[in-house]
């Protein structure tokens, strides 16, 4: 059974719907620790001050803020406390809206909503109208003494919520340089694009695609681990080269054609690592976990009060802290 990262309630104007949180999804990036070329020891980052050249305690440090060339702010940890939001056990809703009037851009992680003690009919009475009306619920929330933004929505039989990433942090698309290109293809070639588009659409199936380069480092992994000795293969420099459009468009569709009735078969076809690792390196001294660190382990989804769920964006970097 899933362990809860939270417990509180959801604020639905008078009524309050006691909930658990879950994670509902995780990563599954390969860590590795840092070791000594030489003898394969761990690597130690310690604690070091470099103008009076020692090792320092956790106590003599202090948390600044750069505000020019080796000028800080030293922010206490009393100042931060009198800063913090008010620790709250609620996801207070502050309105509904649809779905689709939030750019995937702004999703951040997701989590599952589970009914606790005493609040399965007015979780279930808040799913099935937020799905009726077609509308998600925004609301705030405070996390770990950070503010959230928050997106309810239904799942199934479940709610899912989704943090957002606030206004500023979101980066426009008014600061990327794009040329104007609109009036550079003709309506032929509009008409073959709509056209590619429409062979390769299928009903989404996440099933179809494999983190095929985490495979292949595991199998490394396990093959060096077993003392087997791995000779790294050359790597392939694919040469520039400029497309007709027109042609690539054509051939692009006629591909797409031919290779639909055999896309399962390939997609379920093995895969063999390459042998990207050095055959003077030790044999026997694996990958552990370790690394960024920045998502640990998490519970197994909700699958008992879940079903399938459909994502309204692909799983952001960072996570609730």
């Amino acid at each position: 059974m899933a362990r809860s990262m939270w417990t509180g309630s959801i604020s639905f104007g008078l009524v309050n719907i006691p909930v658990k949180m879950f994670t509902a999804a995780r990563g599954k990036d390969i860590g590795f620790n840092q070791l000594h070329a030489t003898d394969g020891s761990r690597i130690q980052m310690r604690r070091f001050c470099a103008e009076e050249g020692k090792e320092v305690t956790a106590s003599e440090i202090v948390k600044g803020y750069e505000v020019g060339p080796d000028r800080y702010v030293v922010v206490t940890a009393d100042e931060l406390d009198a800063l913090a939001p008010a620790v709250t056990k609620g996801i207070e809703i502050q309105e509904f809206i649809d779905l689709t009037e939030i750019d995937p851009v702004y999703f951040e992680s997701s989590y599952y909503l589970a009914p606790d003690k005493g609040g399965a009919k007015p979780y279930a009475l808040l799913r099935l109208a937020m799905e009726e009306a077609g509308k998600v619920a925004l609301g705030r929330m405070v996390l770990r003494s950070k503010q959230y933004v928050v997106a309810i929505r239904p799942a199934g039989e479940a709610l899912v919520m989704e943090t957002l990433y606030f206004p500023d942090e979101v980066v426009s698309p008014s600061e990327l340089d794009i040329p104007d290109a609109t009036q550079a293809f003709d309506k032929r070639e509009m008409a073959m694009a709509q056209q590619l588009i429409g062979a390769l659409s299928e009903p989404f199936d996440p099933s179809k695609y494999r983190d095929e380069y985490r495979e292949q480092l595991l199998d490394l992994i396990e093959r060096k681990a077993a003392g087997e000795t791995v000779t790294a293969a050359p790597a392939q420099k694919v040469a520039p080269r400029v497309v007709d459009l027109m042609a690539a468009l054509e051939a692009s569709i006629a591909a797409a054609k031919k290779g639909s009735a055999d896309a399962p078969a390939q997609a379920q076809a093995p895969v063999r690592a390459a042998k990207p690792a050095s055959a003077e390196e030790p044999a026997a001294v694996a990958a552990s976990s370790g690394g960024r660190g920045k998502r640990a382990a998490e519970p197994e989804q909700l699958e008992a009060i879940t079903g399938p769920a459909s994502r309204p964006a692909p799983s952001r970097r960072r996570k609730a802290s």
